[in-house]
């Protein structure tokens, strides 16, 4: 009987410790950065083929996380549940959650800005990213924008305010001519409306150019990215970093080196730009 009741107190204490981490989240005033688009934003790095003993093919994580993407406790990510937690790899796993995800570039990113700026403070990762996905799948009024938009409110129920978004999509629509054509377009397009709906007119975007695409139209993508001329919105480019296997995603290496070049290009912005927040 005494065994079962030290049982019983050790697990009561353990989530009365929990609670209260999670309570402390939801109450710190955070830095909140937005990071949505597609899988190499969700983050596919150490993903790779695994064939079992009775031959079926499935993807498995490697469970390998570089030091540049360790957590850190004033860094938080706004969980599936609409929590804030204390944020390590894989941000997207519940998030993206029909697919299997691996590092991407958001806790490097975080981790970044923290060694830069010792000063700002907590940050607060939400994770919206979807793999995949088309640039019309963003548009606004649809379920994926509208989850962005409400997830990102939630976040700031807690106090703080949205610092920024970083974006990596673009893939999918490298496969139809039209949907190339019409990219720019709809990518200027889409960060107007983000920001109209936070209500942040010169909130500051960082967005990916294409590393990798699975159709022949990959540099019309690239042309309209590099060509998107909208205050506050940077582009880094990836091409050239290292791409895994499946010749389509980033691998771990250059996702931690994406998620310090998008630091680097937000910190840019942040030095003509002190962003409001109303």
């Amino acid at each position: 009987m005494l065994p079962l009741l030290l049982l019983m107190l050790l697990s009561h204490s353990r989530w009365i410790a929990t609670a209260n981490v999670t309570s402390d989240c939801n109450s710190i005033a955070k830095n909140i950065f937005i990071l949505s688009g597609q899988s190499n934003m969700s983050g596919r790095g150490g993903v790779f083929n695994q064939t079992s003993s009775s031959g079926t093919v499935s993807l498995t994580w490697d469970g390998i996380v570089p030091p540049e993407c360790q957590p850190n406790p004033s860094v938080l990510r706004l969980n599936g549940g609409l929590t804030w937690v204390e944020a390590h790899e894989p941000l997207h796993k519940d998030i993206d959650v029909n697919k299997t995800c691996g590092v991407g570039p958001g806790m490097s990113f975080a981790n970044k800005l923290k060694m830069d700026d010792p000063d700002i403070g907590v940050i607060g990762l939400v994770p919206c990213a979807i793999g995949g996905t088309n640039i019309t799948q963003w548009v606004r009024g649809g379920w994926l924008y509208n989850e962005m938009i409400r997830r990102t409110k939630v976040a700031l129920q807690g106090g703080g305010m949205i610092r920024g978004m970083l974006w990596y999509q673009g893939e999918s629509d490298a496969i139809d001519l039209d949907d190339a054509k019409l990219y720019k377009g709809r990518l200027k397009k889409f960060f107007k409306d983000v920001r109209r709906d936070l209500e942040l007119p010169t909130l500051p975007i960082v967005q990916v150019a294409l590393a990798t695409a699975p159709g022949p139209y990959m540099e019309v993508i690239r042309k309209a990215q590099l060509g998107i001329n909208l205050p506050n919105v940077r582009c880094v480019d990836a091409k050239g970093l290292p791409i895994g296997p499946d010749m389509l995603h980033l691998t771990t290496p250059a996702q931690v080196q994406l998620g310090e070049m998008l630091a680097n290009a937000f910190l840019q912005i942040q030095k003509v730009f002190l962003p409001s927040s109303n």
